[in-house]
Parts: structure tokens; sequence; C-alpha cells
């Protein structure tokens, strides 16, 4: 067997392993309502730290430049470029 397919083995095993073992917990056992609360809680603070986390990134990222900035900036290197190639001709003349 390959190295990944050695992980998938183990992976899909463990995943099976805490499926049952969460299935246990909240079918077979007293701490059913605790598991339950607990997993829905770390599923909604899981969401609403990612949403977080992006409002957070959204509002400290500069914007980016105008297109026709950025347009400005490429025809004045082309001119540059052009201009260089031109000087670099003439001598050769």
């Amino acid at each position: 067997m390959s190295r990944d397919q050695i992980v998938g083995a183990v992976l899909l095993l463990l995943s099976v392993a805490v499926i049952l073992a969460y299935a246990w917990l909240v079918f077979f056992t007293p701490w059913s309502q605790l598991v339950i609360q607990l997993t829905v809680f770390l599923a909604v603070a899981g969401v609403f730290g990612i949403l977080a986390w992006i409002g957070y990134t959204l509002a400290t990222t500069p914007p980016p430049k105008p297109i026709e900035e950025i347009e400005k900036e490429i025809e004045e290197e082309l001119k540059k470029l052009e201009q260089e190639q031109q000087k670099q001709e003439k001598p050769q003349q």
C-alpha cells in the first residue's frame, strides 16, 4: 500500500470510530443532553467564528486600485519600454 492509501485507511477507521463513539454518547449515556449542547455550541461558534474572520479580513484589507489607474500604469510602462527599445535600435543603425 502506498502512503496515501494508508493515510486514507486511517482516516476512514478514525472517522467510523468517532461516529460510533458519538452515537453511543448521544443515545446510550446520561450525558446525551450535554453532548448535544456542546455539539450545537461548537457548530454555531465555528460558523460565526469563520464569519467574524471574514468580516475582519474585509474590514482591514485596503480596497484594490481602480482599473483605470492600473491601465494608466501599464500604458506608462509600455511607453518606457518602447522608448528604451528605440534608444537601443538607434546606435546599431
